[in-house]
């Protein structure tokens, strides 16, 4: 008979469920993308019930479920830290702790709340700790036989970043830095006081740095601030945190306001306001300290472990610059990051720690491939459900029997420079659109960028776009030797692709540097002449691949701009329903569903349609 674990992870950010079966990963989604709210921490029920439905298993026959991280120790965490900072932060505590009286100390009685919804058998729960579920999600899934393992978040129970070492079914844990001092609250800290908002607004910061001016004395003078008041940088990437500037361990806020505008004669943005050229020096130079700081603890990690291969999870291992840095450093000879990295992917990593650790299962890998299965594990959707969606909304639409033929009439569209939303397959299990729920341009197209992300995500017009490309096409583009499928590395456009600079061109404004044409693919190349890449295998995605290469036929440029299908505060879409109405609050050209083509002119508006503003909040 087989065996079955459900993994969870709930009650801070981003919940999710991820099952396995016979050690097989078979099915995980976020919560958020059922409740269509963002980041939503709440139990995943909906996720629960998807995966296993999925997998066909009923929640009575499962083996074991594995619940991300251990909340007797979060509460000892809190409690000793209050304790550490008395009196400071009684506003904090009055307000957290009768939550965690109430309902999180009895987390386990919670659980087994939720858990009697699924099933009416008591099946062992297991409680793994926040950063072994990190390490287990990055190392088990991984190409790798043995590897060093480096998760680095926010902050799990105490530990906030850890070096780790796998090998066989087995995970040593061998260093970890520890509460309050910690590299994802650091960059929380900027991303609160740049204006954008915290656990979500950390990727604006991380494509706000490359309009910073690396030359600047502004710029270096930030960095050697950082570096002197606010960070003590350790030669093993461990780093001790000037508490007096920062309010997170205690208070409601990141930091105290009044001393970071005294350090660095900046006043906090106030969300939504203009951006500065210090704003985005500022941006530029805690970037280049969270490089320097995962490259120390990536030479710590092959001092200790001596292994070739490098793993990485947790909310730091998104940042695709750092990642680009890291892989270019050639500390190691190769590396792969959970796609799913943040907290979801605890979900993945618990039940994969109590598959491999706790029931002692052997690893069978297969040489060169991750098991992620391209981390398409989300619910997929019939004719039959697109059906209904164009009934309910009389929907005007073209049906393609030959796919081969759908993907030669898209490719097309998106050449005449129309935006194309794309849904097809099971949706991706991590934060990127993966080519299955996608919004698509051509990426040769000058105007691509800003329309996208103003007529269409209604976002900052600075925020970056993505390529994917053909896995075949990678070096004709970009300086990189090797394939990226979850969009995790940023990497050099070839110089052969890009043009001239003009003269003083970091002295020019935001929006004169940005609409600068930089390249022959001007709408994917970063201000610093780099782009966050995903390559698109034809094993892994058939149908993404053969779009993006009906495109090479008819262009000879095999990429798209590729991102996420949704708009700004909305969650990804899931269903046919959420794809339908985000493509008809937007200024988008056409949406393809499966095999139904919708043309945007012939549609009729959607009758008593919520405005998506007032329905999601802005991130």
């Amino acid at each position: 008979m087989s065996e079955a674990i459900l993994g969870i992870s709930a009650y801070y950010h981003d919940s999710a469920a991820a099952i396995l079966v016979d050690g097989k990963i078979v099915a995980a989604a976020h919560e958020e993308r059922f409740t269509r709210k963002k980041h939503d921490a709440s139990f995943p029920i909906n996720a629960a019930k998807y995966v296993l439905d999925e997998a066909g298993v009923d929640f009575n026959d499962l083996t074991a479920v594995a619940f991300y991280d251990k909340p007797y120790i979060k509460f000892e965490r809190l409690l000793e830290t209050y304790h550490a900072f008395v009196p400071k932060g009684l506003t904090s505590f009055l307000s957290a702790i009768p939550v965690w009286i109430k309902e999180k100390l009895f987390m386990k009685r919670m659980l087994m709340e939720e858990f009697a919804k699924l099933g009416d058998k008591k099946v062992q729960v297991l409680f793994p700790e926040h950063h072994l579920s990190h390490a287990a999600s990055a190392y088990f899934p991984s190409p790798f036989p043995e590897a060093a393992i480096l998760t680095v978040d926010g902050v799990g129970e105490w530990a906030t970043a850890t070096i780790g070492h796998g090998k066989g079914n087995q995970i040593t844990m061998l260093k970890e830095l520890r509460f309050p001092h910690s590299i994802g609250l650091l960059y929380s800290a900027f991303t609160y006081y740049t204006g954008f908002k915290v656990n979500s607004g950390e990727y604006k910061l991380m494509g706000l740095a490359p309009y910073g001016n690396p030359a600047a004395e502004q710029t270096k003078e930030f960095k050697r601030k950082i570096l002197e008041e606010l960070v003590d940088l350790k030669e093993d990437g461990s780093i001790l945190l000037n508490m007096d500037y920062f309010n997170y361990a205690t208070g409601l806020r990141m930091a105290h306001d009044k001393k970071w505008e005294k350090l660095f004669g900046l006043p906090r943005r106030e969300k939504e306001a203009e951006l500065t050229q210090e704003h985005m020096n500022l941006a530029l130079a805690i970037q280049q300290v969270t490089e320097d700081i995962v490259l120390k603890l990536a030479r710590h990690a092959k001092e200790l472990t001596n292994s070739k291969y490098l793993v990485l999870a947790g909310g730091v291992a998104l940042n695709c610059v750092a990642n680009g840095k890291l892989l270019s450093s050639e500390i190691f000879e190769d590396i792969w990051i959970q796609p799913a990295a943040g907290d979801a992917g605890g979900a993945l990593g618990a039940a994969q720690a109590a598959w491999y650790i706790w029931k002692n299962n052997e690893r069978d890998i297969v040489s060169g491939k991750d098991s992620m299965r391209g981390s398409y594990l989300g619910p997929e959707f019939t004719n039959k459900d697109i059906e209904k969606t164009i009934q309910r909304y009389g929907a005007e639409y073209t049906y393609f029997e030959d796919f081969n033929e759908l993907a030669k009439k898209v490719a097309e569209i998106l050449s005449e420079g129309n935006v194309v939303g794309w849904f097809q397959g099971r949706a991706e299990y991590g934060p990127r659109a993966l080519g299955n729920r996608s919004i698509l341009g051509d990426a040769r197209n000058a105007e691509m960028q800003k329309k996208m992300n103003l007529k269409i995500k209604y976002r900052e017009g600075f925020r970056p776009f993505a390529p994917s490309v053909l896995e075949e096409e990678i070096k004709t583009f970009f300086e990189l030797d090797r394939p990226s499928p979850y969009m995790l590395l940023v990497r050099p456009v070839n110089e052969t692709r890009r043009t001239a600079e003009p003269e003083n061109y970091n002295d020019l404004a935001l929006y004169d540097r940005l609409y600068h044409l930089r390249s022959d693919v001007p709408s994917i190349t970063h201000i610093d002449y780099s782009a966050r890449i995903q390559s698109v295998n034809k094993e892994t995605n058939p149908r993404y691949w053969e779009l993006i290469n009906e495109f090479r036929k008819l262009t000879d440029y095999g990429l798209l701009v590729n991102t996420s299908f949704n708009v700004r505060g909305e969650p990804m879409v899931l269903t046919p329903d959420d794809g339908f109405r985000c493509f008809m609050r937007t200024e988008m050209d056409f949406l393809v569903l499966g095999n139904y083509l919708f043309d945007k002119k012939a549609q009729k508006s959607l009758q008593n349609d919520t405005n998506w503003q007032e329905e999601f909040e802005l991130d």
